[in-house]
């Protein structure tokens, strides 16, 4: 069955990033923002296997409340941490327990890159997906993808009953040579392909740009939040399925629905103001973190990488201090490349430690 991406309902909830107490996902703040989302008209939730706590958290806060076809929702199998093949197709079942949503209405590969790509055809798992759709458990297949327009024309070649993929797109990356996101997106609307947007807010960073940027949309739009500005500019876009947008707070979630429940695309104007933004963050010098933590879990110095790099860009010493106190500094990095591997932005993490071990040690 086809997907229909036409109307106007372009706003997805990311369950990566939930509200929490401490480390464990706050169910009932989940439960609020759930609810005001669903009201505004909203069905689109997107969670994956290896999201802390997420897809158990999703079960209590809207599959144990709500009608089952009042929703739709997706989830990811990731090779990164199934070793073997058994494993990898464990992670379906383990979702479908942790969820207890019956079936998924979206199910993902997740990011695939050059990587990994190998991985998930060696353990036949694009098979294993569309069995699971012939079975009725999967309504929609599609991947997550992480790397260049050449791999992903590859992928959507050698894969036509792909229905759907999720791409990482916002005005900041939108010339961005290592994450390609328009070519990406070029190649997707080559092949008719309906396109999920993750990171349009690019973990956050968008909806608290540079200075310039943050004076240059408020002369523009009084008022308007950041983020809406980055929201926008996707789902502005033709083909666009839904937008994931990871919320954390139910002001995230408030401010999200005030602009998108009755979504009007960027003007020509406005898609002016855009471009004099990503030219101004093209020139900035902050480590492009999304904060997504993939690099952390091998990490075997513990180190925490997404709060150092947010110490380096905000130029925070006790910051830095405080998060080394929990964990291991930019010094203990033995260089392994495990991070780098495990980096969706391929960023040169090694590099970028030892930058901050020079700074604050």
């Amino acid at each position: 069955m086809a997907i229909d991406t036409t109307g106007n309902k372009k706003l997805g909830f990311g369950l990566m990033r939930l509200p929490k107490v401490g480390p464990i996902i706050n169910v009932e703040k989940t439960k609020e923002m759930v609810d005001l989302f669903m009201e505004a008209g909203f069905t689109y939730f997107d969670t994956a296997f290896v999201y802390p706590g997420s897809e158990t958290a999703i079960r209590k806060a809207l599959v144990e409340r709500y009608p089952r076809e009042s929703y739709t929702l997706a989830t990811k199998l990731n090779t990164l941490v199934a070793p073997t093949e058994k494993l990898a197709k464990r992670e379906f079942e383990t979702s479908l327990e942790r969820t207890g949503a019956g079936y998924f209405d979206y199910y993902l590969l997740h990011t695939l890159s050059k990587k990994n790509a190998d991985k998930y055809e060696n353990f036949n798992l694009w098979d294993f997906v569309n069995e699971k759709k012939e079975q009725g458990l999967i309504k929609h297949v599609g991947f997550s993808f992480h790397d260049t327009p050449d791999l992903l024309e590859e992928l959507l070649t050698a894969h036509p009953e792909v229905d759907f993929v999720q791409l990482q797109i916002n005005y900041a990356d939108w010339e961005n040579p290592k994450v390609c996101s328009r070519e990406n997106y070029e190649v997707a609307r080559k092949h008719n392909i309906p396109i999920v947007v993750m990171e349009p807010v690019k973990g956050g960073t968008l909806a608290n740009p540079p200075k310039k940027v943050k004076e240059l949309f408020d002369e523009a739009n009084p008022g308007a939040s950041y983020a809406s500005w980055a929201i926008r500019y996707v789902a502005s876009l033709d083909g666009i399925l839904s937008v994931l947008s990871g919320m954390s707070t139910v002001e995230q979630m408030k401010d999200n629905l005030s602009f998108m429940k009755d979504f009007k695309p960027l003007t020509e104007d406005e898609q002016r103001i855009i471009k004099v933004a990503r030219q101004i963050i093209e020139n900035d010098d902050t480590i492009p973190c999304t904060a997504c933590c993939y690099c952390v879990e091998g990490c075997p110095q513990q180190i925490n990488i997404p709060e150092i790099f947010a110490a380096m860009n905000a130029n925070d010493a006790e910051a830095y201090k405080k998060v080394t106190a929990e964990g291991g500094k930019a010094s203990d990095c033995i260089g392994c490349g495990q991070c780098e591997n495990a980096c969706p932005q391929q960023l040169p993490i090694i590099e970028n430690l030892k930058k901050a071990a020079a700074k604050f040690e």
